[in-house]
């Protein structure tokens, strides 16, 4: 590839300083290690959750965390896949709203000055903005700010399911938040964010269903008690890639936030699905891939990668080996991941997929997104909102 083959939005940046790979190059160009999107797995993943969010009559608010992407959020939004996006902070949210996405829920509760200054502000950036609350007092603060910039904030009540981290508790602080709420000027009560984290991977769906009756019986709880003070909630949000099926079939929620059913890693591939199969084996299909290169093979039944600490999260265990049984990733530390090779059949400079254990935290570690297709470089995206933490 000549500099003339250079594609405009790349000019002047150089692949190994700048980028990983050029839109055009064979998949065996591109440098290693970075992040590889599987554009056909990506884009089945996209539709399918569509067409289940739209069978079912739901919104679907796509968690941004997830994928850290403008331009995959738009992607999810042409295939008909979401409504809008979730952000954990309002840093990552400021990056969505200047990438002109629309319909934003800062689904964590904002309480720093500064932090609900700028979230106040974002709405003149033509977003329609949300964020959840659990103390009476961040109202006053959130009110005043947005009332100062003259704009509005939608807010949600916020309900602990049993994550024991944010949120309320019973049915009656619930109600006392949101009739301050609706009272309240610059704010607009939308209803509830009921999210249940730690029930998503539970191996069978028998223990996740369990979990979630528990959680459903919260909800209504909730629901009841805030429909009696005349405050019946539009909005009833929450449901991840483990529990989605439960929120959609409950006939109280009517928003979902799944965010790695995209991408898939191998902590979600685990899980088993309503067949008794893997995640990540008929429900959902790999499209997050660290490519990597094999670097020395100086013992013989061992292999060294260049996907070490820096490329990847390990928090949800060691990545899988894409496609291979022959050889495991066993060790990493900085900048160098261990194989067992026992055959001896990985060769210097050779490629390999790895499925990544935990997909969220692995993307905010990279700059770009190679996306492929037919072995073949067709896009490059930036990883927009990396390192978006405050």
């Amino acid at each position: 590839m000549t500099a003339d083959d250079i594609p405009a939005p790349f000019a002047g940046l150089e692949v190994g300083f700048d980028l990983p790979a050029l839109p055009g190059m064979d998949i065996s160009q591109v440098q290693t290690p970075c992040l590889v999107l599987d554009l056909d797995a990506l884009e089945r993943n996209i539709r399918k959750m569509g067409d289940f969010k739209l069978a079912h009559g739901m919104r679907h608010r796509a968690h941004g965390k997830m994928h850290k992407s403008v331009d995959v959020l738009k992607l999810q939004q042409r295939l008909g896949g979401v409504d809008g996006v979730c952000c954990q902070k309002v840093s990552e949210a400021e990056v969505f709203a200047r990438g002109g996405i629309t319909d934003i829920l800062v689904s964590n509760q904002v309480r720093d000055p500064a932090k609900i200054d700028r979230l106040a502000r974002m709405p003149k950036l033509g977003a329609d903005v949300s964020v959840c609350i659990d103390a009476l007092s961040n109202v006053a603060d959130l009110s005043e700010a947005a009332t100062r910039h003259g704009t509005t904030l939608g807010a949600l009540v916020e309900i602990d399911c049993g994550a024991r981290r944010c949120g309320v508790e019973t049915p009656a602080e619930a109600v006392e938040i949101a009739r301050a709420i609706a009272a309240t000027p610059g704010l607009r009560y939308e209803g509830i964010q009921a999210y249940q984290g730690e029930m998503q991977h539970l191996p069978t769906p028998a223990e996740r269903q369990a979990a979630f009756d528990i959680v459903l019986a919260q909800v209504r709880r909730t629901i009841a008690a805030l429909t009696e003070a005349g405050l019946a909630p539009e909005t009833v949000t929450g449901g991840g890639t483990g529990s989605y099926r439960f929120e959609a079939a409950s006939g109280v929620y009517t928003e979902l936030q799944c965010g790695s059913y995209a991408f898939m890693d191998a902590d979600y591939g685990r899980i088993l699905d309503d067949t008794g199969g893997r995640f990540d084996q008929g429900e959902w299909d790999n499209a997050l891939f660290i490519l990597t290169s094999i670097m020395s093979h100086a013992k013989p039944d061992r292999a060294v990668c260049d996907a070490g600490l820096k490329a990847q999260a390990v928090d949800s265990g060691l990545p899988v080996v894409h496609g291979r049984t022959d050889v495991t990733y066993i060790h990493c530390s900085d900048e160098h991941g261990v194989l067992t090779d026992p055959g001896g059949v990985l060769k210097i400079n050779e490629r390999l997929r790895l499925i990544p254990g935990h997909c969220d935290p692995t993307c905010n570690l990279h700059d770009w997104y190679v996306g492929v297709r037919d072995g073949k470089v067709e896009t490059l995206w930036p990883v927009s909102a990396r390192g978006k933490g405050y």
